[in-house]
């Protein structure tokens, strides 16, 4: 398996180290104003949905945005969480661009970008990507998904506006981790390849999971805000 290095974010230009934080302090206001009214991010998707159902998604018909054609939904089915976000952004099949195909809202296909795990509490706990079988939709490299994750914006108020908020924030916050996580998925891929050839590894089932990072908010908010403050005092 090759090695999955944790992003240096000390190495990482001002530039993005001022948007990391600006993104941090929304991820941290969205769950400050979720939690004075009782309630917790994981709680909120699941408002008003019913029976919580392993690999249910939740909200039903997902949440997706026809302006940005941002998409994601909650479930569950993973040991060692209470369940994780996977995000999408619908492309067209085809354009080198990952413009969506035709004029209509819901044109495209969803690619996979990043699932967030989520502990008890309704707080995060770590990305992970997938091999393509686990969400299926259109396949992209790591670099094609990487040029998409700044157009990942739901901007409306369907189920949360909080949530809606915090998880567009994640994709800035840890965007060097998606990024490690991505390269890293396809080295895997290509490695699983080569081990089992003549195999349909995107299709593999033995492969699901290609890569999982911990992550923190308030440490890498902490970090970021200590690396921007440095680099405005150089």
């Amino acid at each position: 398996m090759p090695e999955l290095r944790v992003p240096l974010v000390a190495e990482l230009p001002a530039r993005r180290l001022r948007a990391m934080l600006m993104a941090g302090v929304e991820a941290s206001e969205c769950r400050r104003v979720l939690e004075r009214g009782g309630i917790n991010l994981v709680s909120e998707v699941l408002r008003g949905q019913g029976e919580f159902v392993e690999y249910e998604h939740y909200p039903k018909e997902d949440v997706y945005d026809p302006d940005t054609r941002a998409q994601y939904y909650y479930h569950a089915h993973r040991p060692g969480e209470h369940g994780h976000f996977h995000t999408f952004l619908r492309v067209g099949n085809g354009n080198p661009d990952g413009s969506p195909a035709g004029d209509g809202p819901d044109s495209g296909e969803p690619v996979h970008l990043i699932a967030i795990s989520m502990d008890d509490y309704g707080w995060p706990i770590g990305l992970f990507a997938t091999n393509h079988w686990v969400c299926g939709g259109a396949w992209r490299s790591a670099a094609e998904v990487i040029a998409l994750l700044p157009r990942f914006q739901i901007e409306h108020a369907f189920p949360s506006w909080p949530v809606n908020r915090w998880i567009g924030a994640m994709m800035v916050l840890f965007r060097p981790h998606i990024e490690a996580l991505l390269r890293h998925r396809d080295q895997v891929i290509a490695n699983w390849a080569r081990a089992h050839p003549g195999s349909e590894v995107l299709e593999d089932r033995a492969l699901g999971v290609t890569g999982y990072l911990p992550i923190s908010v308030e440490e890498t908010v902490q970090s970021v805000r200590a690396l921007a403050a440095e680099s405005r005092r150089r």
